[in-house]
């Protein structure tokens, strides 16, 4: 499931707020064990994504670097090779 949390600091442009609930989300169903929450806990699901999103936006307005941003395509490129790699699909 956590596979589909990606590094969302220092990319040009910055991580939008689909991006920021998305890994939200994958991090909530990862730590509760479930894709999908019981009629009884969805609201404790539904609140806990939008804290740990809202926490998670707040971590990178906050973060500083001097390192030059990424490309979103150039990295996207790359975990496609390494991917290729590693299913042998190269």
């Amino acid at each position: 499931m956590c596979r589909n949390i990606r590094t969302l600091h220092n990319f040009e442009p910055h991580a939008t707020s689909a991006e920021v609930e998305a890994a939200a989300l994958q991090y909530v169903r990862k730590i509760s064990g479930t894709t999908r929450p019981s009629k009884a806990n969805e609201e404790a699901f539904a609140e806990a994504v939008h804290e740990i999103a809202h926490i998670t936006q707040h971590l990178l307005d906050s973060l500083v670097t001097h390192a030059p941003a990424r490309n979103r395509e150039e990295e996207a490129a790359k975990a496609r090779a390494r991917a290729a790699v590693r299913f042998g699909t190269a």
